[in-house]
């Protein structure tokens, strides 16, 4: 029996609450936590009706899954990568220490020879999953596995385990389903394209049970709650199907134990990621600090396994482990699972081997016993496998299709694994789709306003609305405006928070005295001449499954406006540009899956083969981690090695906000702000640099940007990267998170201004270059920036896609001539720069010139 916080049995609920909570889960009612948790008591009579209330609900779930009366398990094989961990858990026997291992003969990790030895194994008796479990991080705690992997040549746990997923599809046709323990946002990237599935167990989201000494989790830094459930929604944002589920019986409450299940329901709601959940019983085991603790008794995980069917819905997929429930298969069917999880002909269960797997035959006898015929699986689930990208990599397409039957997801009988290569795909940049969409997109327009996966792709709609709710409340404001605004005046660099958050909501009379403080502020600082480039923007493909919801620009590969251009597209496009004048082509695209690491190496090369002189200002902080764990290099491998081919600057966009509250409602899967933070200091490290962007006006408040904009002027402190600063009013007119009603229609013409001087004035004296945006804002609000704190209007561009596709109305080119007019306007005079602010050489300028209002007919110049 799982006890209460203080120790003692549970007080069982009152006959009335159980009957209403029974009543309630008949009918199909949401139930909540406290009925949840009068639910998990049911005993008897009670469970039986619980029990038969979630049997219903499953068996509607596989009726509209089209597999009525199916019972699914994969044929697997355990392969403990190593059992050394940085964690204390204290009921684990998995994990233990290097002497143990070597007085046992074992090195700190398996080899590869012998992990292939399992795996090969398995693949000639059948098996088609390779499971590959370990301990947390060890290299962290234990210096012998730190030196294992170097000797090996490994820079950490997760690039052994990449390396040897690899390995065994290649050698064996099994598939991987990864089990390393908690995971980063970057982990999961790294590991996408060599697992069709990973996994992780919640096992509570009591913070109790983690906090205080005693408790099973004190002491194991991976086994915080929050920390669990932030690897959870990773996963979800990264599109990796996501095996999860509750450990239950080690000293929770029933309350926390249906916590724990509404906490899996919220993830599973917000991403569609979670393939199954797990519902494990405890077992004691000898020789670890929670010997004496009772099991989790038979009815306890009954109960569990038919609250979780109730909470998860008729499309949860729900498995509970057939070794752990001494043969009382037919009472776990009854409760409403609908999976046996991995069984081994092979291995044995290394968490648990005291308690050996059912044999195959037995599992089908007595699964049909109960009514229900047993198919096997894969390690993906079939409705992953069926709705394809971006939940596969293609390079994981051609494994799972050998054995997956087509019409049904599941494994098919007749399959038996072979080793495939694992590769990059072939033909990388074969133009395709609307390549002249830089031209028509001006005239034609787009297709239409969304995708036609417009309800799915990006998450749920409605949990993102909850999700957005808070963030969207305006702070209070208790600073004093005029003592701010004095403050601002006297110096800038002495603003404190509440007086920077009173200018960030200034308004009327007192926002333009902060104009006209930033104002002078910029005069002080560059003097009076607006900047602009000539430059010509190339972005090489939209193709795009990230998944962020303020971007119209995203298509799939079948979409009537997906396109990619070829790598002498991209070439030609570099040397018209060069021709006309320009001394920049910025590049940057979306995150094709078809796209090898390497890609953009190509990309940088092929400009420079044809246009040495060009500089290549191109790939975001998103592309760089994309190219990153692609190719299994470091950031700053990649990054030397982009430089190397051609990279001289990366733009800092992929920005958007720099808090994580507001980026995962904006995006579903674009990188975390740590990670951003990590790709633009290494490129400064390495003497690359970048701008630095906002985009806001969406689901932020003012005090998201005065986060952002500390902490961009503290990294510029740090590394002096920084070229400038350019502020990107969202663009709201096809933008699906505005489309789904939950973010703003943009920001305001009092918010631009707001933005533009407090970035002048909290930048002052880091960053000194403020860049305006006429893409979005037009002559005219372009113009009233340059009055607000900005001395530098951007680039001629040549070529605009990504703000046209989100609705943007002011064309995709300016010539010289117009942006010398928009400073004419702010009263100030013009002079061109280089993409690192210096002087622009005189044959450039004549070039530019001499083009100026007569550029070829490839580029979007209309009426020219």
């Amino acid at each position: 029996m799982t006890t209460s916080a203080q120790g003692n049995e549970p007080t069982p609920p009152t006959a009335n609450a159980m009957r209403r909570a029974l009543k309630r889960a008949r009918e199909g009612v949401a139930l909540d936590t406290a009925e949840a948790a009068v639910l998990l008591q049911a005993r008897g009579d009670d469970l039986k009706d619980l029990a038969a209330s979630a049997a219903r609900v499953r068996d509607a779930g596989l009726e509209a899954a089209g597999r009525p009366g199916v019972i699914t398990y994969s044929r697997s094989v355990f392969i403990p990568l190593t059992r050394l961990c940085r964690d204390k858990c204290h009921y684990c026997t998995f994990a233990t220490v290097p002497g143990k291992l070597r007085r046992e003969g074992h090195g700190m990790f398996m080899s590869p020879d012998e992990v292939l030895d399992i795996a090969r194994r398995g693949a000639e008796m059948g098996c088609k999953e390779a499971l590959i479990t370990l301990g947390d991080r060890p290299e962290d705690r234990w210096p012998e596995a730190r030196e294992w992997l170097e000797a090996e040549g490994y820079d950490d746990t997760i690039a052994y385990v990449r390396a040897m997923a690899i390995r065994i599809l290649e050698e064996t046709g099994l598939l991987p389903h990864l089990n390393p323990g908690v995971m980063t946002w970057t982990d999961f990237q790294r590991l996408k394209p060599v697992a069709p599935s990973m996994g992780m167990m919640l096992e509570t989201t009591s913070e109790r049970l983690w906090s205080e000494p005693g408790g099973p989790h004190y002491g194991s830094p991976d086994k915080e709650p929050a920390v669990r459930l932030r690897v959870l929604e990773d996963a979800g944002r990264s599109s990796v199907p996501f095996t999860s589920g509750l450990l239950i019986g080690i000293g929770e409450t029933y309350e926390e134990r249906a916590e724990s299940l509404f906490a899996l329901r919220r993830v599973s709601r917000s991403y569609h990621g979670v393939q199954e959940v797990i519902v494990q019983n405890f077992r004691a085991k000898p020789d670890t600090a929670m010997r004496g603790m009772p099991d989790a008794e038979l009815d306890d995980l009954l109960a569990t396994v038919a609250v979780a069917r109730h909470i998860l819905g008729p499309s949860g997929c729900i498995q509970a482990p057939p070794n752990l429930v001494d043969a009382e298969y037919e009472r776990l069917i009854g409760a409403g699972i609908d999976d046996w999880g991995g069984v081994s002909p092979l291995t044995p269960d290394h968490v648990n081997p005291e308690r050996p797997w059912p044999q195959v035959d037995e599992l089908a006898e007595r699964s049909a016993a109960a009514g229900f015929e047993l198919r096997e699986r894969l390690a993906v689930y079939p409705e992953f496998i069926q709705r394809g990208e971006p939940w596969l990599d293609p390079r994981l397409l051609p494994h799972v299709r050998a054995l997956a039957d087509p019409a049904t997801g599941l494994a098919r009988p007749d399959a038996r694994p072979a080793g495939l290569p694992w590769q990059e795909p072939d033909e990388a940049f074969s133009p395709s789709g609307r390549t002249d969409l830089h031209r028509t997109i001006d005239t034609e327009g787009r297709t239409g306003d969304r995708r036609d996966d417009f309800d799915e792709v990006y998450g749920d709609w409605e949990a993102l609305r909850e999700a957005a709710a808070p963030g969207m409340v305006p702070s209070r404001i208790d600073a004093d405006v005029k003592a701010a605004l004095s403050q601002a005046a006297d110096d800038p660099t002495r603003l404190t928070d509440p007086e920077a958050l009173a200018l960030l909501h200034a308004d009327g009379p007192a926002l333009d005295a902060l104009t006209r403080i930033a104002d002078d502020l910029r005069r002080a600082a560059v003097g009076d001449d607006v900047t602009y480039i000539v430059t010509r923007n190339i972005n090489f493909t939209n193709v795009c499954y990230t998944g962020c919801r303020f971007c119209a620009f995203a298509q799939r590969r079948t979409d009537a406006d997906a396109y990619t251009l070829s790598l002498n597209q991209v070439a030609d496009r570099a040397q018209q540009a060069w021709d006309v004048g320009a001394v920049e082509v910025c590049m940057q695209g979306g995150i094709h899956p078809d796209l090898p690491g390497t890609a953009y190496f190509d990309v940088a090369r092929a400009v420079k083969e044809r246009v040495p002189g060009m500089h290549v200002h191109a790939f975001s902080p998103m592309e760089v981690v994309n190219g990153a764990t692609r190719t299994g290099m470091s950031i700053r491998e990649w990054l030397t090695a982009a430089r190397e081919a051609g990279l001289d600057t990366i733009p800092g966009t992929a920005a958007e906000i720099l808090d994580d509250e507001v980026r995962w409602i904006l995006t579903k899967g674009k990188l975390p702000t740590a990670t951003w933070v990590e790709v633009i200091k290494t490129a400064h490290e390495l003497g690359i640099r970048s701008s630095s962007t906002m985009m806001y006006g969406h689901v932020d408040q003012p005090r998201h940007w005065l986060g952002h904009l500390r902490l961009l002027a503290e990294i510029q402190q740090e590394t002096g990267g920084f070229t400038e600063f350019v502020t990107l009013p969202f663009i709201h007119t096809n933008a699906p998170v505005y489309l789904a009603g939950i973010a703003r229609p943009g920001p305001t013409t009092r918010d631009n201004r707001a933005v533009t001087a407090m970035a002048r004035i909290l930048l002052h004296p880091h960053i000194p270059n403020i860049q305006t945006s006429w893409v979005k804002l037009g002559t005219e609000g372009a113009a009233e920036m340059l009055r607000s704190g900005a001395n530098d209007l951007g680039g001629t561009l040549m070529e605009e896609t990504i703000s046209r596709m989100a609705g943007s109305s002011y064309g995709s080119y300016r010539s010289i001539q117009d942006l010398i007019g928009i400073a004419d306007l702010a009263g100030r005079p013009a002079r061109p720069r280089t993409t690192t602010y210096a002087d622009v050489p005189e044959e450039r300028q004549t070039a530019a010139l001499a083009s100026d209002g007569h550029l070829p007919e490839l580029l979007p110049v209309l009426g020219d």
